[in-house]
């Protein structure tokens, strides 16, 4: 008789410590977002979409070093290259397999001149897995369309570099 009265005591206290703590949280501001109307903010250093950049004078950055293809731990950059007139390279190819890329960020973190990086937009699903095999033109449309934010992300990461 004495453990259950005991036992009803105990749940009772923990059923208004609840109720105290629902009502409590009731009149909190809202944490949830409408998502595909409101986006949340994202960190400067957050890796999505890669992205090809460009010199202000439109002259692609990437020099065919080929270092983000040989740092690559999925194997998920090819990159050709050919001699140009003044003696430099420049890429002919340079092809990403977003099925394979894990997004680890070696390759924009081994690129001496910022040429390949992971830009700010999360939302490329596709339909086909075709449209996941990125080339040269695919990434330096994205690094157009994004360049203001990737400008803007490499300036707010450069301390931490």
């Amino acid at each position: 008789m004495r453990i259950s009265r005991i036992l009803k005591t105990i749940f009772m206290l923990d059923f208004f410590g609840g109720l105290v703590i629902a009502l409590r949280e009731l009149f909190r501001s809202k944490k949830t977002i409408n998502y595909p109307f409101e986006k949340g903010k994202i960190s400067p250093r957050f890796r999505g979409e890669h992205a090809l950049r460009r010199y202000p004078n439109g002259e692609e950055r990437c020099i065919a070093c080929k270092l983000c293809e040989a740092v690559c731990p999925a194997q998920a950059i090819t990159i050709e290259s050919a001699e140009r007139d003044d003696g430099s390279r420049k890429t002919t190819r340079y092809d990403i397999d977003m099925m394979k890329c894990i997004y680890c960020g070696l390759c924009e973190e081994s690129c001496p001149v910022d040429a390949i990086v992971q830009g700010p937009n999360f939302e490329f699903s596709t339909e086909t897995r075709e449209e996941l095999y990125y080339n040269k033109e695919k990434l330096l449309d994205n690094g157009d369309r994004w360049e203001n934010v990737l400008a803007a992300n490499i300036k707010a990461d450069k301390p931490y570099r």
